[in-house]
């Protein structure tokens, strides 16, 4: 187990990550991998007022209403720790402070739940003073509504304008950041990382698998045999510092007894501040590999290997 920064919840090294439900997995699904996913030790939970919004046929929520009678059936509210995200339903876009509280009023009804474990900003929002909405998570916190607070998709200067402004309001501070963070992703580590220790931030790190690219079924540009909605974006990578990647990841898997996918989610893992990557599953059988990716450790050593492959400089960005 492991803390969310200065917060007192205790999670699973790994998030499951709630964005499939409603889209990729269906309602039998969705619960089958959250079955799974808690009987194998997990207990923390990733989605968002949005998801899944871009689906025909959905409205936003589907991913919430899910999780929310799967907690209800499994009698397991006391026992998961869920994190969503206001700002992108297509009902409470934005992050003025009556669009929050209807969005935490919406999300609290559709999950079932008295409170919500960890609630995040899930994009910055320029039209409202960011005093509005540091103070209208504040408020949240202080009527019980929930826990603690958090941050996604923020620039570091603006995570550490909220700081200050929550720290000047007396409000409760964020706890942790969502950023895109992987293998072939690293270029938060120049600015939020170093952000995220001074602050005894947590990261919390999403596309921990590059949309589907780092569990080593993308080799080559070509999408042909591959039917995951993610495929075009995940091919991109497959460059050949990806591929290099790719192999080091086998390698280094291989000795572990562990997947691609699992190795690569290990080595976020060791990365500073980072609390728990998340990962989703389409399919039950893919919940074994983040399991997996929860708890093998890697040695300094295959750290370090993997940073070298995947060395990157500002100039790449």
């Amino acid at each position: 187990m492991t803390r969310i920064g200065s917060s007192d919840l205790d999670v699973f090294p790994l998030a499951l990550g709630g964005n499939v439900f409603g889209w990729t997995a269906d309602r039998d699904t969705s619960f089958a991998v959250l079955d799974a996913f808690r009987e194998g030790g997990g207990d923390f939970i990733d989605t968002a007022d949005s998801y899944s919004a871009w689906v025909p046929g959905n409205s936003g929520g589907e991913s919430e209403t899910l999780i929310g009678e799967w907690l209800a059936s499994r009698g397991a509210s006391d026992d998961v720790v869920v994190a969503t995200k206001v700002s992108q339903h297509p009902d409470f876009r934005g992050l003025s402070a009556t669009n929050v509280r209807a969005a935490a009023e919406a999300s609290l009804q559709r999950l079932g739940v008295e409170r919500i474990d960890l609630y995040y900003a899930h994009f910055d929002d320029a039209d409202t003073p960011l005093e509005e909405t540091v103070a209208a998570f504040g408020r949240l916190v202080e009527d019980g509504l929930v826990r603690y607070t958090a941050v996604s998709n923020y620039s570091a200067d603006r995570i550490a304008e909220w700081v200050r402004i929550a720290r000047e309001l007396g409000v409760a501070e964020p706890v942790a950041i969502q950023p895109h963070y992987n293998l072939v992703h690293r270029e938060i580590e120049s600015d939020i990382v170093p952000l995220a220790e001074e602050n005894g931030l947590g990261l919390v790190p999403y596309f921990a698998l590059a949309k589907g690219f780092l569990t080593g079924k993308y080799r080559s540009a070509d999408t042909d045999g591959h039917d995951s909605p993610r495929a075009g974006a995940a091919v991109e990578y497959a460059t050949p510092q990806g591929l290099q990647i790719i192999d080091t990841l086998e390698r280094i898997g291989a000795a572990h007894g562990v997947s691609i996918a699992a190795t690569a989610l290990a080595w976020l893992r060791a990365k500073p501040a980072v609390v728990a990557p998340i990962a989703s599953a389409s399919r039950v059988s893919q919940v074994g590999d983040l399991l997996d990716g929860a708890r093998v450790d890697l040695t300094a050593e295959e750290v370090a290997d993997l940073d070298a492959v995947s060395e990157w400089t500002p100039t790449d960005m």
